[in-house]
């Protein structure tokens, strides 16, 4: 672990010394930031809305077909999740106060439950499919309490401090829903006070991402979390850094071509109408719309396909058991 801090430490020492950066340039980082952070944040809880999607609904205001009210207002209000820490970080406001926690929760909730918006639940809880039992709903505020109290006050390094907060609060599950949300964008406000850039989870490691923390919680180690926070620091930084030393950015800030839904077809050997149905279901993602309105679809949707088939023609999954399996 002290190795992967010296390295963060490192790398973060390289991205100061192009401070302050172009205006321009931060601003169109931040944006990326904004919606590759609700995109993953939210698809890590189960929301459909792809990337391109995301995009659509948070920078145009445009509603997306297939999708639910919530889906949207999730986007939505984690988008504005997510300009209140930047105007926070901004303002230089140092201590997090259980304020500050109950307002990021009402930001994320809020239009959705707002009866458990920004206030901490009263009822059990339980996560589907796991066996962690969380603290009595009696007792979250004395912990609440108590996590704040430790967060001012510890003198870690600050990555370390971010990953322990985010893993202290989930594992406290002070809110009825949203607390996977809220514990992120958390832990991105400790990063960005000191300096460094947000962490992304992304979509395909959320397997690895529920298991770690799971581990961890069932009196496991830490090892598998922290590797794979530490991760998510290290991948932001570079982002950064590859667009502040003028680095090729592969599949971040530039994107590989992308393709028709009839050049996919073509590549996987199914038919359009099965990749439309597959789509609409979705089990493929949708990465934009051409000027036209047409789909495009990433690259790596070609072994997405190449998955989905056998799955159902191999293990004879059913399109309900392929959606949660991917």
């Amino acid at each position: 672990m002290a190795n992967r801090i010296a390295l963060l430490t490192e790398k973060k020492l390289r991205l100061d010394a192009h401070r302050p950066f172009l205006v321009d340039l931060e601003t169109n980082l931040r944006e990326w930031f904004k919606i590759e952070l609700t995109y993953t944040s939210n698809a890590i809880e189960g929301n459909a809305l792809s990337r391109a999607e995301t995009a659509l609904v948070v920078e145009k205001g445009l509603t997306v077909e297939g999708k639910t009210l919530q889906e949207h207002l999730e986007a939505v209000n984690h988008a504005q999740a997510f300009d209140w820490v930047i105007e926070r970080v901004n303002n230089i406001e140092q201590h997090v106060s259980e304020g500050t926690i109950l307002d990021l929760h009402w930001l994320i909730l809020q239009k959705i439950d707002d009866a458990n918006a920004g206030r901490y639940r009263t009822v059990p809880v339980r996560i589907a499919g796991s066996t962690v039992i969380m603290p009595n709903a009696m007792k979250v505020p004395e912990l609440m309490s108590g996590f704040v109290s430790w967060l001012q006050k510890n003198k870690t390094h600050v990555t370390t401090l971010a990953i322990d907060a985010h893993f202290k609060l989930v594992s406290i599950h002070p809110f009825v829903d949203g607390n996977g949300r809220t514990a992120r964008l958390l832990m991105n406000l400790l990063l960005m006070q000191a300096g460094y850039p947000p962490a992304i989870l992304r979509k395909e490691d959320r397997r690895r991402y529920i298991d770690s923390i799971e581990k961890a919680q069932l009196g496991g180690s830490l090892d598998d979390y922290y590797s794979l926070m530490y991760e998510s620091i290290d991948r932001s930084l570079d982002i950064y850094l590859n667009a502040l030393e003028g680095k090729e950015q592969e599949n971040i800030l530039e994107k590989k071509p992308v393709l028709k839904i009839g050049e996919l077809a073509k590549l996987v050997g199914e038919t359009v109408p099965t990749i439309r149905y597959w789509t609409k279901e979705g089990l493929l993602e949708i990465a934009e719309h051409s000027p036209g309105g047409y789909q495009l679809y990433d690259q790596n949707q070609v072994g997405v396909v190449k998955k989905v088939r056998k799955l159902q023609n191999k293990d004879r999954l059913t399109i309900a058991e392929i959606k949660k399996i991917l």
